[in-house]
């Protein structure tokens, strides 16, 4: 039964820090940016998403359907990181939300970039 005990808790602390589910958010490393995908997340995607992804970048005060919160534990579940490339890629249009949602067709066949990217926004998450 002690063997026991002591497996069970050693799985436990492993899985936490291997970014098993019992990951908390708050001691979730940052995503840092580099290259191609920092200068986009900098110049685009905070504009309207801000800085902590939360859809209140400067640009987004007079929209009238706010930006995407990438903190919405419940929209994260909902999505694919294919469809979040998609959206990355081809806009909001693409998969019929906000035309404001612009395409960036630049980064077509730069898999690695839209990668990181939506890495970025998967750190997000709750």
């Amino acid at each position: 039964m002690f063997r026991f005990s002591l497996l069970l808790i050693g799985s436990t602390i492993l899985s936490g820090a291997c970014g098993g589910q019992g990951e908390d958010a708050a001691v979730r490393p940052p995503v840092t940016l580099t290259g191609e995908a920092k200068v986009k997340w900098d110049t685009l995607c905070v504009t309207c998403h801000g800085n902590k992804g939360t859809g209140d970048g400067p640009s987004a005060a007079p929209l009238a359907v706010k930006p995407r919160s990438f903190g919405d534990a419940t929209w994260q579940g909902s999505v694919t990181d294919e469809h979040l490339a998609k959206v990355i890629v081809e806009g909001g249009k693409a998969v019929g939300k906000s035309e404001l949602m612009p395409a960036n067709p630049d980064l077509a066949n730069k898999k690695d970039v839209v990668a990181k990217l939506v890495k970025k926004v998967r750190s997000f998450r709750p």
